[in-house]
């Protein structure tokens, strides 16, 4: 199927989710393109693909958390991918990340009209008070070391951090080597046929 012709129906049939979780995600995709001409929340050339581009790119994440997960941290949230997302889907406890105030405006009113309890964060990353989750996530934010220094504050050594990334992500592997120790597990992206997502766990200094 063409990805400009995937819709809501076809996120659907791709990920499973419920009529009343579809519903809700239909409200969040709403929003974005109604606060789009006002903020750049997502690429221009990229909305007409929304349902594949974000949506399901943010939805392939949620297989891949641990058993349990309750605390979730998004970082660099934007427009709440995936964040927002895997809330919707259903992680109890998520903590969207996003300097820009405009942004995290959007992101409260987001969270409200699609009936999703999240804490908005609107600060720096390394102004985030501290908090213990499960789970890390960002996308398209930085190089991959740069996310481990700011994720194992939020899980230590013992949670899990899952980044998106794209054809350049063994590079980012082997120059965030020099610095952290830590145990990856590598998934094709289901949205970009050269990406892959990495979930990586036992983050130490090397």
């Amino acid at each position: 199927m063409p990805a400009l012709r995937f819709d809501a129906a076809a996120f659907q049939a791709e990920t499973g989710v419920s009529r009343e979780t579809l519903d809700r995600l239909a409200a969040y995709a709403d929003i974005v393109r109604r606060w789009q001409p006002k903020i750049n929340l997502v690429g221009p050339s990229t909305l007409d693909d929304l349902w594949h581009r974000h949506m399901l790119d943010s939805a392939q994440l949620f297989p891949l958390l641990p058993a349990g997960t309750r605390t979730l941290v998004d970082l660099g949230s934007g427009a709440g991918f995936p964040g927002l997302v895997l809330a919707v889907m259903g992680v109890p406890d998520v903590h969207l990340v996003e300097s820009d105030t405009r942004k995290a405006a959007f992101l409260r009113e987001a969270a409200r009209l699609s009936g999703t309890n999240v804490t908005v964060h609107a600060r720096r990353i390394d102004a985030v008070p501290d908090l213990t989750a499960d789970v890390v996530t960002a996308r398209a934010l930085a190089p991959l070391a740069e996310l481990l220094a700011w994720a194992h504050r939020f899980v230590g050594s013992s949670g899990v951090a899952l980044f998106p990334k794209g054809q350049q992500a063994e590079h980012e592997l082997a120059e965030a080597a020099h610095g952290w120790r830590l145990s990856v597990d590598r998934f094709p992206s289901r949205t970009d046929a050269n990406g892959a997502i990495l979930r990586v766990s036992g983050i130490a200094r090397a």
